[in-house]
């Protein structure tokens, strides 16, 4: 690209959507900024990134604006059938995203990750292997820092980690991966993507520009992802935790890759089947790029997890808090009421994304979930699938405050309150992070709380004890 030559629409001031503008206008291009929200967030990124040189652009200047742009550089949070892309796709323009832009600058070797789950935690896993073998390795696209941010700290010899999804691939094409890792494919963003058809389409995206000379990393337990292979011209090397694959494999109670024995599963430091598949395609990544076992097995028997993934926040009364606010889709839930250990109240609600939730009550009706709280928008949509599963030790409590207060009133001391939500954070909050740090906010308050009372009763007590 020209940078110089040609002007850019950047829509949507998001973390990716301020990173675009920030490489364009260090570049030189001319840059617009729109977003339709106006809150304090997008007003201070809008305030630094004018006085920087760009230019921002107010809803009803948008369409004049528009036509003077070349490109239009969308946020992954806006679809690609809104009114602005589709008015810049009907005028023969071009329409990109951040990662693209990203993709078009990198000059290093990249490791593209994606899947419906697992992808922050594989990616956080071979970012701890390359590191700890001393390489400069930067996890960066859907995790971690912008893809644009990355480009001249990476330079040459640098090696992209990069995490991608679905929406970021509607917009991404020139993407060509060293290692195109695809971890499982199961029903997600409906609300967003329509049908699953489509949805898998935009996940085989991930291998579109893959030759002969490099490799896609596939799960061969996962059915979907299996038929990726037929799609690819890149080498295939499986994982698998049920067969002995050509690629990453278990085999008597060692993590295996090509018939050599790495280390004991039972010594990686996170639980789980999920956590044993993302490491078998983190091993696999790590042995195409050569990098010995012993580095390897430092990394995966140290690796403490990903914020917000079945993380122990705190414990208060005898009951643990366990944010995995990152559970936002039903398979995700699934998989970590399968992983928890004892009993747990689970909280369950957020935004739907236009699935089913009754597979979510088989799995809980048949693990340690002794009660759920329902909240959020879509509160009934959940307690109508649980009803329909003959699941009903539920409360509905609409608030996600008041639900995480009930939820901690009906736990009993040696359970969990699980925050494993299921669903989309954005009908209360800006994003799943937000979420989880609201929830360890309330647990810091009812702690408080406790603490208070506590005082006020040793109080009270003395008072007693001095009228006597």
């Amino acid at each position: 690209m020209l940078f110089e030559r040609q002007t850019f629409l950047v829509a949507g001031l998001s973390r990716s959507g301020i990173a675009a503008a920030e490489f364009l206008l260090q570049r030189g291009a001319g840059v617009y900024l729109y977003d339709d929200v106006e809150d304090s967030n997008v007003l201070a990124a809008e305030g630094r990134l004018t006085s920087l040189g760009a230019v921002a652009v107010a809803k009803n200047e948008l369409e004049e604006k528009s036509e003077r742009c070349d490109i239009l550089v969308l946020s992954p949070g806006i679809p690609v059938d809104h009114p602005l892309p589709v008015s810049f796709r009907r005028a023969g323009k071009r329409i990109i995203g951040e990662s693209e832009l990203g993709a078009l600058s990198l000059r290093c070797p990249v490791i593209a990750v994606t899947g419906t789950n697992g992808k922050t935690t594989t990616v956080s896993m071979i970012e701890s292997i390359f590191k700890g073998a001393g390489k400069n390795a930067i996890a960066c696209g859907n995790v971690g820092r912008p893809i644009t941010s990355c480009v001249e700290e990476l330079g040459e010899d640098g090696i992209a980690v990069a995490e991608i999804s679905s929406f970021q691939l509607e917009t991404l094409s020139s993407l060509r991966p060293h290692v195109a890792v695809v971890l499982n494919v199961t029903e997600d963003h409906l609300n967003r993507h329509y049908t699953v058809e489509n949805y898998v389409y935009l996940k085989s995206r991930i291998l579109k520009n893959s030759n002969e000379s490099e490799y896609a990393v596939l799960n061969y337990d996962d059915p979907t992802s299996r038929t990726f292979a037929e799609k690819t011209k890149a080498k295939v090397v499986w994982f698998s935790l049920k067969e002995k694959v050509s690629g990453g494999y278990l085999s008597d109670g060692f993590f295996c890759y090509q018939g050599e024995k790495i280390f004991p599963a039972e010594e990686l430091s996170v639980d789980g089947d999920h956590n044993r598949s993302n490491a078998l395609a983190a091993i696999c990544a790590a042995k195409l790029f050569g990098v010995g076992n012993a580095y390897i097995t430092a990394a995966l028997k140290n690796f403490r997890g990903v914020r917000h993934r079945l993380q122990k926040i705190g414990e208060l009364n005898g009951i643990s808090f366990l944010d995995d606010s990152k559970a936002t889709n039903v398979d995700s839930a699934v998989k970590a009421v399968a992983s928890v250990k004892g009993e747990s109240v689970i909280l369950l609600g957020g935004k739907d994304k236009g699935y089913s939730y009754e597979p979510l009550f088989d799995a809980i009706k048949n693990s340690g979930v002794v009660h759920a709280v329902i909240y959020g928008e879509n509160a009934f949509r959940i307690l109508n699938a649980a009803l329909k599963r003959g699941y009903t030790s539920v409360t509905l409590c609409r608030p996600f405050d008041m639900a995480v207060r009930v939820a901690y009133l009906t736990a009993k001391r040696g359970q969990n309150v699980l925050l494993s939500p299921a669903s989309a954070s954005f009908d209360a909050f800006r994003s799943y992070e937000e979420r989880g740090e609201r929830f360890a906010e309330l647990l810091e308050e009812f702690r408080e709380e406790a603490e208070r009372a506590a005082r006020e009763e040793v109080a009270v007590g003395g008072e007693a004890v001095e009228s006597e």
